[in-house]
C-alpha cells in the first residue's frame, strides 16, 4: 500500500510539470504570433501610405474634392491593417494606442483640409517618398523574418533545456530508488546476521551445560556455525558497500537535478525579462526612425508648397514626434499580457521520500565540486567581457544603422529644398543618384546582417552568463553551509582508513590482440571486455574530473605523458587508477582519442564512408537520424557497443558546454577526422566540414540512432559514476590514493624549480591596444611574457621584444604558471577566506 501511495505521488507532480510546459509552449506560440502581426501591421501600413502617396501625386490636378474622395477611401480601408484579431481591433478604435497608428490617422485629417497642391508636390510624392516607403516595406519584412528566426532558436533552446530538466529529475529518481533498494537489501542483511549471532550465543549455553556425548555432537557443528557468521559478515560488508554507492550516485543525481533546475528557472527568467524585450526591439529596429524620416520629408513639401496648411502640419508634426517604440512596446506587452509574462518558477520536485532540498557536498564530492565552483567562476569572468565587448559592438553596430536608415531620408529632404521645381526633380533622379542609393542599400543591409549576427551573441552569451550565475550561487551557498571542521575530521578518517586496510593487488591483463593499431572486434573477441578498458578507463576518468573542464579534447596534453599511459595500457594495466590527477585530464582525452585514431580498420569502414555523408546532408538534425541509424545496423554488434557508449558519452559532455565551452560541433571538431578518416584519393578539406555534421548529428541523437540495450545487449554509459569505494578497489587503486600526497609534493617541487626562473608564461584571451607608451599592444591568442605584477590589475612584461605593462584580465595563464603561482600565493589567500571566493580558492589550492 505504501508503494501504491508514492506512486500516486509522483504521477501526482508529473501532471502539474506537464502543465507548465504546456502553458510555456502556448506562451512561446502566442509570442510568435505577436511578433508575426506586428510585422505584419508595418509592412501593410506601409504599403498603405506607399500607395496613397501614389495615388495622391494622381489626383493632386484634381484639387480639393479628388482629395476628399481619398481620404475617405483610405478612411473606409484603414480595417485592412493588422488583420482582424480581437487586439488588432482595439488597436484601430484607439489609434492612440500605437505612435505609428497614430501618424496614420493624423494624416488622414490632414488630406481631408488639403485642396490644392502643385506639381512638384506630385512629383516629390509619386517619386522618391513612394520608393523610399517601399523600401522601408523591404526592410521591415526583412528584419522581422529574421528576428523571427532568433526567436525561433532561443525558444527551442529553451524547450531543450526544459526537456533535459526533465530528463535529469527522471535520472535523479531512477538513482533513488536504486539507493533505496540498496538500504532494504542492508537492513535485510542486518537482521539476518543478528539473528544468526543469537542461534551461537544459545548454542554455546546448551553446550556447556550437556553431557560429555553432547559436548562432542557441538564441536563437531561448531566450525559449520562460525563459517555461517563469517558468510552472513561478508554479505553484510557487501552490501554496506553496494548502498554507500548507491546513495552516492543518488546525491550527484540529485545535485544534477538541482543545477539543472536553478539553470532553467535562471534561462527563463532571463528569457522573459531580457531576450523577448530585446527581440522586439530587433523588430523595430529602423522602423520608426524610418517612417518618421519619411514623413518628414513629405513634411517638408507640404511646407515648401503650401503656407496655408501650417495648422494641418504642426497637427502631424506633433504626432511625428509622438513616435514612441518603447512605449508601443510597453502598449503592446500590456495588451498581449497573457503572452509575454513570465510563467511560474519550476519547483523542486523531491523523488518519494527523499527531502533533501539542496546542493550536498559529500566527502568524496569535495574535490570535485570546488574545482568545477572555480572554474565556473573562472568561465564568468571571462564571458563578463565577452558579453561587454559585444555589447560594446552591438550599440556601435546600431548606432551606424540607424545613421544608414537616417541618410537615406535625408537625400529626400536635400533635393527638395535645394531645388522645388519639377525639372529639378526629375535630374536628381539621375542614374548615378540610384547606383549610389543602391550601395548605400547594400550597405545598410550588410550592417543589418551584421547586427543581427552581434545581437544573437550576446543574446547567446547573456543566456550562459544568467545560467552559470545561477549555478555559481548555488554551488557557493553549498560551499558556505559546509561544515569545515568535520569535512577534514571525515577527510582524515578516510585516509587512516586508506593506510590500514589492505586489498589483493589489482589484477593485470594479458593480450592476445594488439591494443593500440589493431582490430577492435577481434580485441574484443579475444580479451572479452565488451567495452576495453582504455575506452572504460579513461571515460569513467574524464567523468569523474573533468565533465567541466574547459576545452576538454581540443587542448592537446603532454606527448611524454600520453606515451605513458598507452603503454600501461598496452601492458595490460589501468594507470588511471593511480598516479593520475586531474592536471592529466588534457593526456587522457589525448589517450582516448590516440586509441580510435590508430584502429586498423576504422571504427566506420571506408567503404561506408560516402553513404554516412550522403545520409547527413539533410538540413534538419532529425531527419537524419533515420538513415544514419539504418547504416549503422551494417556494422559489427561488437563495435555498434563501443560507438553507442562513446557517443553516449559525448552527448552528456556536450551538455556542460556553458562550464567547458565544448558544445557538439566542437566536439565533432575534434572526433571527426579522428573516427571518419578521409579516404585516399579525396578531398579531405572539402569533406571535413560534412564529416562534422555527420559526427555533430551523432553527438546530438545517440538515443535515437543507436538501438537500446533489449535490442543490443551490452555496457551502457552511466551519466552519475561515483568513485571506486574501498570494498570494490583493488590493493593498486588503495595505495594510489595514499601514494597522491607523494604526487603533490613532486608536483611542489617542480613548481618550486620553476619559480627560480622568475619569468611565467601566458595567452592573451582578447586583442588590447595599448592607450599609453608603457602599455604593450597585443593580439589575441599571443604568447606573452610577465616578469611580475605590477598592481592587481597589470603585469611587467615582455611582447614581441619590446617591455610594457600587460593587463591582466586581458590574459590567462599557462597551467605550469598557474600551479606555479598557486603555490607562491597560498599565504596571500589566506587573507580572504572570509570571502566565498577566497575561501574557494584557498581550499582547492590545498588540495
Amino acid at each position: 500500500m505504501a508503494a501504491h501511495g508514492k506512486l500516486r505521488r509522483e504521477r501526482g507532480l508529473q501532471p502539474e510539470y506537464d502543465a507548465q510546459v504546456k502553458e510555456m509552449r502556448w506562451q512561446l506560440s502566442e509570442q510568435l504570433h505577436c511578433l508575426e502581426l506586428q510585422g505584419e501591421l508595418r509592412r501593410d501600413l506601409l504599403q498603405e501610405l506607399a500607395e496613397f502617396m501614389r495615388r495622391r501625386a494622381e489626383v493632386e490636378l484634381e484639387y480639393s474634392r479628388g482629395l476628399d474622395k481619398l481620404a475617405e477611401r483610405f478612411t473606409s480601408r484603414s480595417g485592412r491593417l493588422g488583420g482582424s484579431s480581437q487586439e488588432q481591433q482595439s488597436f484601430r478604435k484607439e489609434p492612440t494606442l500605437l505612435s505609428p497608428l497614430h501618424c496614420w490617422a493624423v494624416l488622414l485629417e490632414h488630406t481631408r483640409q488639403q485642396s490644392r497642391e502643385s506639381a512638384a508636390l506630385s512629383e516629390v510624392l509619386a517619386g522618391p517618398l513612394a520608393q523610399r516607403l517601399s523600401h522601408i516595406s523591404e526592410d521591415v519584412g526583412r528584419i522581422v523574418k529574421k528576428s523571427k528566426d532568433l526567436v525561433q532558436q532561443l525558444q527551442a533552446e529553451l524547450l531543450e533545456v526544459v526537456s533535459e530538466l526533465q530528463t535529469t529529475k527522471k535520472m535523479y529518481h531512477v538513482y533513488h530508488s536504486e539507493s533505496m533498494n540498496a538500504e532494504t537489501k542492508l537492513r535485510e542483511a542486518e537482521r539476518q546476521e543478528e539473528k544468526r549471532s543469537g542461534r551461537s550465543a544459545l548454542s554455546t549455553t546448551t553446550t556447556t551445560s550437556a553431557t560429555t556425548t553432547t559436548t562432542t555432537t557441538t564441536v563437531e557443528t561448531g566450525p559449520h556455525r562460525k563459517s555461517s557468521l563469517k558468510k552472513g559478515g561478508r554479505l553484510v560488508e557487501k552490501r554496506q558497500a553496494k548502498y554507500l554507492e548507491h546513495k552516492l550516485k543518488c546525491t550527484k543525481a540529485r545535485n544534477e537535478y538541482l543545477l539543472s533546475l536553478a539553470s532553467v528557472n535562471a534561462a527563463i527568467s532571463n528569457y522573459y525579462l531580457h531576450d523577448i524585450l530585446d527581440l522586439m526591439d530587433c523588430c523595430d529596429t529602423g522602423f520608426h526612425l524610418a517612417l518618421e524620416q519619411a514623413l518628414r520629408s513629405y513634411t517638408a513639401a507640404e511646407s515648401r508648397t503650401q503656407t496655408s496648411q501650417m495648422q494641418g502640419l504642426g497637427s502631424l508634426e506633433e504626432a511625428l514626434e509622438a513616435l514612441d517604440p518603447p512605449g508601443d512596446k510597453a502598449k503592446v506587452l500590456e495588451v498581449h499580457a497573457m503572452a509575454f509574462c513570465p510563467p511560474l518558477r519550476f519547483e523542486y520536485q523531491p523523488h518519494e521520500d527523499d527531502e533533501v532540498a539542496e546542493v550536498l557536498i559529500e566527502m568524496e564530492l569535495w574535490d570535485e565540486i570546488l574545482p568545477r565552483a572555480q572554474n565556473i567562476q573562472s568561465r564568468l569572468d571571462q564571458k563578463t567581457i565577452e558579453t561587454e565587448e559585444v555589447n560594446k559592438t552591438l550599440k556601435a553596430t546600431l548606432k551606424a544603422l540607424l545613421e544608414a536608415v537616417a541618410s537615406e531620408d535625408g537625400d529626400i529632404l536635400d533635393s527638395l529644398q535645394a531645388s522645388p521645381s519639377t525639372e529639378s526633380l526629375k535630374s536628381t533622379s539621375s542614374d548615378p543618384g540610384t547606383r549610389q542609393t543602391g550601395r548605400r542599400r547594400n550597405q545598410q543591409q550588410e550592417t543589418e546582417t551584421f547586427y543581427i549576427t552581434k545581437l544573437q551573441e550576446y543574446l547567446s552569451g547573456r543566456s550562459i552568463l544568467s545560467k552559470l550565475q545561477a549555478k555559481h550561487e548555488k554551488l557557493q551557498e553549498a560551499i558556505q553551509q559546509g561544515n569545515k571542521e568535520k569535512q577534514e575530521t571525515s577527510r582524515t578518517q578516510c585516509t587512516e582508513r586508506k593506510f590500514h586496510k589492505s586489498h589483493p593487488p589489482h589484477p593485470r591483463f594479458q593480450y592476445n590482440q594488439r591494443l593500440f593499431g589493431g582490430d577492435l572486434e577481434k580485441f574484443i573477441q579475444s580479451s572479452g571486455q565488451p567495452v576495453p578498458l582504455v575506452v572504460e578507463s579513461c571515460i569513467r576518468f574524464i567523468n569523474l574530473n573533468g565533465l567541466q573542464h574547459e576545452g576538454i579534447f581540443r587542448v592537446s596534453g603532454a606527448q611524454a605523458r600520453i606515451s605513458e599511459i598507452r603503454d600501461a595500457f598496452e601492458r595490460g594495466e589501468d594507470p588511471l587508477e593511480k598516479g593520475c590527477t586531474v592536471h592529466d585530464l588534457d593526456s587522457v582525452a589525448g589517450v582516448l582519442k590516440l586509441y580510435f585514431r590508430s584502429l586498423e580498420p576504422p571504427l566506420f569502414p571506408l567503404d561506408m564512408f560516402n553513404e554516412l555523408l550522403a545520409s547527413a546532408e539533410l538540413e534538419v538534425v532529425g531527419e537524419r537520424v533515420e538513415p544514419v541509424s539504418h547504416l549503422l545496423f551494417k556494422l559489427p554488434r561488437p563495435v555498434l557497443v563501443v560507438l553507442r557508449y562513446l557517443f553516449t558519452f559525448l552527448n552528456h559532455l556536450a551538455q556542460y558546454s556553458d562550464e567547458n565551452m565544448m558544445d557538439s560541433y566542437n566536439l565533432a571538431v575534434c572526433f571527426g577526422p579522428t573516427l571518419l578518416p578521409v579516404p585516399a584519393g579525396q578531398d579531405p578539406v572539402a569533406l571535413q566540414g560534412r564529416v562534422n555534421q555527420l559526427v555533430q548529428t551523432l553527438i546530438l541523437q545517440p538515443a535515437r540512432i543507436f538501438p537500446p540495450p533489449a535490442m543490443l545487449p551490452g555496457p551502457i554509459y552511466e551519466k552519475c559514476m561515483a568513485p571506486p569505494s574501498a570494498s570494490c578497489l583493488g590493493d593498486g587503486q588503495l595505495e594510489s590514493l595514499i601514494g597522491e600526497p607523494e604526487l603533490e609534493l613532486k608536483t611542489g617541487t617542480t613548481a618550486q624549480e620553476d619559480d627560480q626562473e622568475g619569468v611565467l608564461e601566458a595567452v592573451a584571451c582578447f586583442a588590447y591596444t595599448g592607450r599609453t607608451a608603457q602599455e604593450l599592444t597585443f593580439q589575441r591568442g599571443d604568447v606573452l611574457r610577465l616578469y611580475a605584477r605590477a598592481s592587481s590589475d597589470w603585469w611587467r612584461g615582455e611582447h614581441a621584444g619590446v617591455q610594457g605593462l600587460i593587463p591582466h584580465k586581458y590574459i590567462t595563464l599557462c597551467e605550469g604558471d598557474e600551479k606555479q603561482m598557486a603555490g607562491s600565493g597560498l599565504q596571500a589567500m589566506g587573507e580572504s577566506v572570509s570571502h566565498p571566493e577566497g575561501f574557494l580558492t584557498l581550499e582547492f589550492a590545498n588540495r
